[in-house]
C-alpha cells in the first residue's frame, strides 16, 4: 500500500466511532493477557503442591517444600522466556506481520501449557527439569503475545477511546491472576472432598494421596502428571 493510502487509513480508524468490532478486538487481545497472567503466576500455587509431593521425606515432622534452587528455577523459568520472547516476537511482528505472528504465539502457549501439565518423569529431577523446559517456552510465547496484544489493540482503537481501550486490556491481567488463585482453591477442595486423607500429623504416608499430584495439571495445565506413588516410590 502507497504511503498516501496508509495514511488514509490510519487516519479513518482514528476518527472511526467505537463499534462492535473495537469490542472484539478488546476481548480477543485481552484474552491474550488474562491467559498470559495465568499461566505466569499460577505456577507459585502449584509450586507448593510440587515441594509436598515430590520433596516430602518421610522421617521429617514436616511436609517437603522445593528447595531454595528448584523453586527459584520452577518460578523464574518462564519469565526468562517471556523477555527472550518479547524481544524475538516483537522483532519478528515488525518482519512478517503482526497477526500471523500472534497467531503463532497463541499456539505456542496453548501446546507448551499442555506439555507442561504432562510433564514426564520417574523421579523429582526428571519431572522438574521437563517442567522448567515446557515452561521456558511457555514464558517464549507469553514474551511474543505481550507486545503484539497491545499493538494490535492500540491500532484498531480510534485517538479519542485508545487509552481506555488499552487500559482494559491490561486489565485482564488482574483478573487472570484471580482467576488462577480460584481455580486452584476449587479443584484442591474437590480433590479433597473425594479423595479424604488424614493430616501429615496424623499420619505421614497415608497423608500423600497419589491423587494429589493431579490438582496440579487440573489447576493449571503448569505441573506434571506424576508417574510414581507418593507413598511408595513405585
Amino acid at each position: 500500500m502507497a504511503p498516501g493510502g496508509q495514511l488514509k487509513v490510519l487516519t479513518t480508524l482514528d476518527h472511526a466511532k467505537t463499534q462492535w468490532y473495537h469490542f472484539m478486538a478488546i476481548v480477543i487481545a485481552g484474552m491474550g493477557f488474562f491467559t498470559d497472567a495465568y499461566d505466569l503466576f499460577c505456577i507459585s500455587l502449584v509450586s507448593k503442591l510440587l515441594g509436598r509431593i515430590y520433596y516430602t521425606d518421610l522421617n521429617k515432622n514436616s511436609p517437603g517444600t522445593l528447595p531454595p534452587n528448584v523453586s527459584a528455577a520452577v518460578n523464574g523459568v518462564a519469565l526468562c522466556g517471556t523477555l527472550a520472547g518479547q524481544l524475538f516476537f516483537g522483532w519478528l511482528g515488525d518482519k512478517l506481520g503482526r497477526k500471523s505472528v500472534y497467531g503463532f504465539t497463541l499456539i505456542l502457549m496453548v501446546v507448551c501449557s499442555v506439555a507442561s501439565g504432562l510433564s514426564f518423569g520417574h523421579t523429582a529431577k526428571g519431572v522438574i527439569s521437563t517442567l522448567c523446559f515446557f515452561r521456558f517456552w511457555l514464558g517464549f510465547g507469553i514474551g511474543g503475545d505481550y507486545p503484539l496484544s497491545a499493538t494490535i489493540m492500540s491500532e484498531y482503537a480510534n485517538k479519542r477511546t485508545r487509552g481506555t481501550f488499552i487500559a482494559a486490556v491490561f486489565a485482564m491481567q488482574g483478573f487472570g491472576i484471580l482467576f488462577g488463585a480460584i481455580v486452584a482453591l476449587v479443584v484442591s477442595a474437590g480433590f479433597r472432598n473425594s479423595y479424604p486423607a488424614p493430616s501429615y500429623a496424623d499420619n505421614r504416608a497415608a497423608s500423600l494421596v497419589p491423587q494429589a499430584d493431579y490438582v496440579c495439571a487440573s489447576s493449571s495445565c503448569s505441573a506434571p502428571s506424576r508417574r510414581r506413588s507418593p507413598t511408595t516410590g513405585a
